[in-house]
């Protein structure tokens, strides 16, 4: 796909702030038409108006990826206005950071109908036109975590590890209609996630403190934040990451974005899983109890 070769449509979830921000703007300004959605009416203002300054051909659109109705009304809007989508990518999401047994099953939902459900309620809405014109893109903005799981980030792991299945059947379910599916895993990127993180660990705080489980959040929290502070990609890397998985004649089926990504996928495919385990708990200092 080029845009040289004619204005090609892309619509992005979660594209008001962060990697979906630094894409959109990224793929206007090399001409495609972008539609960045996201529920944030202030962010989509303010992004807005900052395509208006660039003259790029970028707007926003309002869409809650959990909500089914608002999905609905986001594609039709975009099918209306250039009667195709020739890129979906499915960005939006959010983290909750909590061990398996302290979080409750109400953040667990929620946890996977933004990350998972909402990326299967976005992709089916846009899916029949791009199967009935045989082309189309959809690419999957999912994380090193989708890899390999750290300690207390088992909900945001297991519904990145949700999405690489899905994208794994779709590239199958989609090859006879030349429509296909890649993934795009990053690593750690500081971006707004972290502090939206922070606020949704809020309610876990004295489990975090003074729980059973008090030396993996620290371990957890600090290997995090060392993983962060070491990184040196950006948001705008991962967007140019997006732009060669977009126009790649032949894309592979999975892009690493950061060292780290990597590091993992060989070690995933060199190493059992007692050395990557091990490797996984020196990292977050997770040791056994005396």
């Amino acid at each position: 796909m080029n845009a040289e070769r004619g204005t090609e449509t892309i619509l992005i979830t979660g594209a008001s702030d962060g990697l979906g921000r630094a894409a959109a703007l990224l793929l206007a300004e090399r001409g495609y038409r972008v539609f960045a959605a996201g529920r944030s009416a202030e962010k989509r203002a303010q992004l807005d108006t900052l395509a208006k300054e660039k003259r790029l051909p970028l707007e926003t659109l309002e869409m809650d990826v959990s909500d089914d109705r608002s999905v609905e009304r986001a594609v039709a809007v975009v099918h209306q206005k250039t009667g195709q989508i020739d890129v979906l990518i499915n960005n939006a999401g959010l983290a909750y950071f909590a061990t398996v047994e302290d979080m409750n099953m109400e953040d667990w939902r929620r946890q996977f109908e933004t990350n998972f459900f909402g990326v299967v309620r976005v992709t089916r809405a846009a899916l029949g036109k791009m199967r009935e014109r045989r082309s189309g893109r959809i690419i999957m903005i999912s994380s090193v975590s989708g890899l390999v799981t750290p300690p207390a980030q088992g909900a945001y792991s297991v519904s990145k590890h949700a999405m690489e299945g899905l994208s794994n059947a779709l590239r199958h379910e989609l090859y006879p209609f030349r429509v296909k599916t890649i993934l795009i895993e990053p690593g750690y990127i500081v971006t707004n996630i972290q502090q939206t993180a922070v606020e949704l660990a809020q309610p876990y705080q004295e489990k975090i403190q003074k729980g059973a489980y008090a030396k993996v959040y620290r371990g957890c929290w600090a290997g995090a934040n060392r993983s962060r502070a070491k990184s040196k990609t950006t948001p705008e890397d991962c967007a140019r990451v997006i732009l060669r998985a977009i126009e790649a004649p032949k894309p592979k089926a999975r892009y690493a974005v950061t060292p780290l990504t990597t590091a993992i996928q060989w070690a995933k495919r060199l190493l059992p899983d007692s050395a990557l385990d091990a490797l996984i708990r020196r990292r977050y200092g997770v040791k056994r109890e005396e």
